[in-house]
């Protein structure tokens, strides 16, 4: 495949297959509908010089993502892509509901057969990217910059993660669970330990994190408390053990457990649900750390998250520096539509659609290619 550069308000934003490694029978048309196929096929043979304009949107309030990857995909697959004239927003840009975010003109059967493929990927990206950017704005209520793991590499097809990271970073997530999902954007993923490591040592979390500061001492050491379902205890006996070298403790307990500090203080219990990771285990974490000298030590909290949540839990100032979340941060809930809405410079399209203005959209010139 031929290297891709778009030329974008003067700018060249290097949009390669090399970076979004296309599977080439998406120009066989083997991912499209096949209505769009056999539309491609007449339209060529009885009305090859109609010029039609698609634009695509969607209903929500969102942060749009997918952009550059669909301009890429029009450079790889469109035909004469070069005669097509082409506006798009940016990725991160902020959308409202129906605001046109790409518009695409020119004949019908040298694009129109990638509709469907092109609303799959911006609403895949877009609804990644706003449940990170809502979960990031609900974590940043108290503290700038509280960082927001994504941590979904369990919660998808594998193949999914390199999209999925670009779209949570995009989203407002810097940091992320594999390496897979920086390879859009440069970076490298980031973890300490998974329960199997303590496992590993007999559920001996001291010694688990003795292994894990001795094999990789470059690292921030951050202990996972909750292997044992007393987060608290573990928590102050890594303290002990590493001081100034614990840099945080992670607490991942199932929503379907109550852990041991409840058993000790039953006095506190009868006013809230005491399973899984809750404000109040939170609380007597960050006292128990504090009153024995630890108050360096950060509180990172996964398991179940959303934004709906985090906003209850900062509401309440819940005592967590970093929150990890997965599998709400891949909900797709935002569908595009593609709605070709002119012909050949006139309005012509389904009852209720018409070619919507948008001032942000900005023009794309593809076909420009520079070496690197």
């Amino acid at each position: 495949m031929k290297e891709i550069h778009l030329k974008l308000q003067g700018k060249i934003k290097r949009l390669t297959n090399s970076t979004f490694k296309f599977d080439e029978r998406v120009g066989e048309g083997w991912f499209s509908a096949v209505y769009f196929l056999k539309t491609k096929e007449i339209a060529a043979k009885y009305k090859p010089d109609n010029i039609v304009t698609m634009q695509f949107f969607q209903k929500q309030n969102a942060v749009v993502c997918g952009t550059d990857e669909v301009l890429a995909l029009l450079e790889t697959f469109a035909d004469q892509p070069e005669e097509l004239e082409v506006y798009s927003l940016e990725d991160g840009d902020k959308i409202e509901p129906f605001e046109p975010v790409l518009k695409v003109t020119g004949p019908y059967q040298h694009f129109g057969y990638l509709e469907g493929v092109i609303d799959g990927i911006l609403a895949r990206r877009t609804s990644v990217s706003t449940n990170v950017y809502e979960v990031v704005k609900s974590a940043q209520s108290r503290i700038t910059d509280k960082p927001v793991i994504f941590m979904g590499d369990r919660d998808d097809h594998f193949m999914m993660q390199a999209g999925d990271g670009y779209a949570a970073f995009i989203g407002g997530s810097k940091a992320q669970a594999t390496h897979a999902m920086h390879e859009w954007w440069g970076k490298k993923g980031i973890g300490t330990m998974p329960h199997a490591l303590i496992q590993l040592f007999e559920g001996d979390l001291v010694e688990a994190c003795r292994a894990y500061r001795d094999t990789f001492p470059e690292d921030d050491l951050l202990a996972l408390v909750d292997y044992n379902n007393n987060a608290i205890e573990d928590s102050l006996k890594v303290a002990r053990e590493f001081g100034n070298d614990l840099k945080g403790v992670r607490l991942d307990t199932s929503n379907h457990m109550v852990d041991a500090y409840f058993a000790r203080h039953p006095e506190v219990l009868g006013t809230f649900d005491p399973r899984g990771v809750n404000p109040e285990l939170l609380f007597a974490l960050r006292k128990a750390l504090d009153d024995e000298g630890y108050q360096h030590v950060k509180i990172v909290a996964s398991g179940g998250f959303d934004a709906e949540r985090i906003a209850r839990y900062e509401e309440l100032g819940a005592p967590v520096d970093m929150y990890g979340i997965g599998s709400s941060l891949l909900k797709i809930h935002i569908g595009f539509t593609g709605d070709n809405v002119s012909l050949n410079g006139k309005h012509e399209a389904k009852m209720g659609r018409v070619e919507r203005y948008n001032s942000r959209l900005q023009k794309v010139k593809l076909g420009v290619h520079q070496e690197k």
